[in-house]
């Protein structure tokens, strides 16, 4: 009696990683057929250049310099899922932009997000906006500035104006939205070949 359910068991497991491995294979078909991410324009980078995406972290990093000496880093990486709208992009990009003038150690840094609108464009908005003594965190202490939501519309449309002045535009914006959902779509479709594969070795 114990034999035949060792047997039965053995079968029913066999069963369900057979069962698992169609669905994760159905899942990857799914995913690399999928055209999701494709039809937002998208154009040169503004002088930025690509300086840190490594393919297992979540962010990248763009740079700029200026022939003043000034620079521009920008951080990104996708935020939370947005449920306000159906579109193409289903999570915000959250932008972090630092602005250093040649010979200073102080930084201006603007945390924006970056979302989808209407015919394939994006848009950035400014959350908040900072001045650091360096480019080192600063003490808890130090006043950061009040928020962002708070300053007067004019100020808040100059600074805008500031970072589009210095790059910060559509064609960045675009190229985040695209690259970083396309780069999240690939390691997820790299971590369902792993499981298939351990699930496959398992038959």
């Amino acid at each position: 009696m114990g034999r035949a359910t060792r047997i039965l068991s053995k079968g029913r497991k066999a069963l369900e990683d057979l069962s698992l491995l169609k669905r994760l294979q159905s899942e990857i078909t799914h995913e690399l057929s999928s055209e999701r991410f494709q039809d937002i324009q998208n154009g040169p980078l503004g002088g930025f250049i690509l300086e840190y995406d490594a393919p297992l972290s979540q962010d990248v990093v763009l740079r700029r310099k200026f022939e003043s000496g000034d620079e521009i880093a920008v951080s990104a990486m996708l935020g939370q899922e947005t449920f306000v709208r159906e579109g193409i992009f289903p999570r915000e990009v959250l932008m972090k932009v630092c602005v250093k003038k040649q010979g200073l150690s102080s930084i201006l840094q603007f945390d924006c997000g970056v979302s989808e609108m209407d015919n394939g464009r994006s848009e950035f908005d400014i959350h908040n906006a900072c001045y650091l003594e360096s480019a080192y965190c600063p003490h808890p202490s130090v006043y950061r500035g009040p928020l962002f939501s708070t300053l007067d519309p004019r100020l808040q449309d100059a600074l805008k104006e500031y970072l589009v002045a210095r790059g910060i535009g559509e064609s960045l914006t675009n190229f985040l939205l695209l690259h970083l959902h396309k780069k999240e779509q690939g390691q997820y479709v790299n971590w369902l070949q792993k499981l298939e594969s351990l699930v496959a070795k398992g038959e």
